[in-house]
């Protein structure tokens, strides 16, 4: 009840595999856990429970800043936590916004007084993390909380706070990822093979995770990132 029939199909798909089927058509394994999400649902709607903590987290170049930003900006009962890395600003990208732009020396501060949920070095260039304040605020208000991070951050999440739920962020095809990497020409050659090769590697870790959503739209990713954050 209250799920239209395109909404209902992708908690069908949730618990086990990609295509959505009817409940009677779940096996053993997958109806409990299909009513498990579906309870867990139906229980933070009725009881104002807040909502969980997101971790999105996917290979190089899959989507991750361009889901995280479409949710920032139409849904706005999600708080989008700001990471801080070492790295120049993109261009577009705004600090305090799209992330905290930080010299070594800062974000050598904020790891030593322990002020970072979980921090690592991306692609062996810079490093990348999430401080761990405006975090523990938004969840103590009652706020859902979306990380959006690599795959040794969601790591560290997964090791420090065991509630929150892993999304992984899936290209719709390896060549697609490709495309999108080389497309966006922001690295040099020699970087976007780096990258790809690390993409391989986090490609591998995808069983780790709780969910995956395969960003072949980004509307549409966003909307199931969203629907595990049992907003709607």
């Amino acid at each position: 009840p209250g799920l239209a029939p395109p909404r209902a199909a992708r908690p069908r798909a949730r618990p086990g595999r990609a295509a959505p089927r009817g409940v009677g058509g779940r096996g053993a394994r997958h109806r409990p856990r299909l009513r498990e999400w579906l309870v867990d649902r139906e229980k933070r709607q009725e009881t104002g429970i807040p909502s969980r903590l997101v971790v999105l987290a996917g290979p190089t170049a899959v989507g991750k800043g361009t889901v995280s930003t479409y949710i920032r900006e139409n849904y706005p009962d999600v708080h989008l936590s700001v990471s801080a890395t070492t790295r120049k600003p993109r261009p577009g990208e705004v600090h305090g916004v799209n992330y905290f732009f930080l010299s070594d020396d800062e974000f050598d501060t904020l790891v030593e007084n322990d002020e970072m949920l979980e921090w690592a070095t991306v692609h062996n260039a810079f490093r990348y993390g999430t401080p761990r304040g405006p975090v523990l605020e938004a969840m103590a208000e009652g706020m859902s909380v979306l990380l959006e991070i690599d795959l040794q951050g969601a790591r560290q999440v997964r090791g420090t706070m065991p509630q929150a739920v892993l999304v992984f962020l899936l290209p719709p095809t390896w060549e697609e990822l490709v495309r999108r990497l080389i497309g966006r020409g922001t690295e040099s050659t020699e970087e976007q093979q780096r990258r790809l090769a690390t993409a391989k590697v986090e490609l591998a870790a995808q069983d780790e995770f709780d969910y995956r959503v395969v960003n072949s739209d980004v509307g549409t990713a966003a909307s199931e990132v969203v629907d595990l954050m049992a907003l709607r």
